[in-house]
């Protein structure tokens, strides 16, 4: 599986959130969502293609493939994850989310699962 940058998963992440508010995802929704220009949404959307983490049909609609579908609920159950643990300790909900973006990429999924298991058992 090729590498992908906190970036590509950011963009995975926003089309599984997008898919399951509105069901069918366009470059545009995705723009809007992360607040980013079309084209920068254009240069990741190829690069996850290129990448085989997302596919585009006939009529434009963004799809994750099997292994986009993967790091994209990893990194989603990250951000939620460590969103509900900041706003939990104190933290004002938007630094919350700002946070969490930053931290669900720099974890291991190994610590990450250690971490969530061990609080879990509290």
């Amino acid at each position: 599986m090729k590498q992908l940058h906190a970036s590509g998963e950011d963009y995975l992440e926003a089309v599984l959130v997008i898919q399951k508010k509105k069901g069918m995802v366009r470059s545009i929704d995705v723009a809007r969502h992360m607040e980013v220009s079309k084209p920068s949404v254009c240069h990741a959307v190829n690069t996850l293609k290129d990448g085989g983490f997302l596919v585009m049909d006939e009529d434009h609609f963004l799809r994750l493939t099997d292994i986009g579908r993967e790091v994209a609920e990893k990194t989603y159950e990250k951000h939620c994850f460590f969103t509900r643990l900041l706003v939990d300790a104190g933290v004002e909900p938007k630094t919350a989310e700002q946070d969490a973006c930053r931290m669900e990429h720099a974890i291991s999924d190994d610590s990450f699962q250690k971490m969530k298991s061990g609080l879990q058992g509290k």
